[in-house]
């Protein structure tokens, strides 16, 4: 399991989860819309939750049904990076 960033991201890009990543997992490029958390690298420590202005960041297991299709989005986002 980890955490995945969900759509309250898109367009918003809030830099606050990246500052406090101690293993900086959250990525994004200019292309695009919103950040994402690479799920080979992220140690589910937590600390970018809380600090998310938008409420974007969840637990694998706690994302809302409706946004489920951001686990795959995340995870697709490092398949050719």
């Amino acid at each position: 399991m980890t955490y995945v960033i969900a759509e309250p991201c898109i367009d918003i890009k809030d830099n606050s989860c990246v500052d406090v990543c101690p293993v900086d997992c959250i990525h994004s490029d200019d292309d695009a819309v919103q950040f994402f958390i690479d799920p080979d690298e992220c140690i589910e420590c937590g600390a970018c939750e809380p600090v998310c202005p938008v409420t974007a960041i969840f637990f694998e297991d706690d994302l809302p049904d409706e946004w489920r299709n951001f686990i795959q989005l995340n995870a697709d986002f490092f398949v050719d990076q």
